[in-house]
């Protein structure tokens, strides 16, 4: 639950230009600050910072030491790696470029969290690398 998607409430499975004509006035606030500003009915950037943070959280506390894997989607990483790194949370867009199907590597130390690697794809051919979208 904790890493799931962004909730777009009203605006879920719309194309931009919809939710722009139909939800103009909270179109605009999200696009200026998700952090703090949600899609009609759905989820505060910060309340995804929240909830992922409980995640990592408790992932640090039953795995002091290894490697761990966390599948979630590209606004919630996104959202992660800002919460992690110290980065204004409304920015999560201007700030990284997630695309589908990338991996990050972050330390997590005594020294606080350190980005080894972002957005990586080279386990994708091409086809997928280049594709519209990704």
């Amino acid at each position: 639950e904790g890493l799931k998607e962004i909730a777009y409430g009203e605006w879920e499975g719309k194309l931009p230009q919809t939710v722009n004509e139909n939800y103009h006035d909270d179109y605009v606030r999200w696009l200026t600050d998700p952090g703090w500003n949600a899609p009609t009915g759905g989820e505060k950037g910060i309340d995804i910072a929240r909830r992922s943070s409980q995640v990592i959280q408790e992932i640090e506390e039953r795995y002091p030491s290894g490697n761990i894997l966390i599948v979630s989607h590209k606004a919630t990483i996104r959202i992660m790696l800002c919460e992690l790194l110290g980065i204004d949370i409304g920015r999560f867009r201007d700030r990284i470029v997630m695309p589908t199907g990338a991996v990050s590597i972050v330390e997590l130390s005594s020294r606080g969290p350190l980005l080894h690697t972002l957005a990586d794809r080279c386990h994708l051919d091409e086809t997928l690398r280049s594709s519209i979208g990704t």
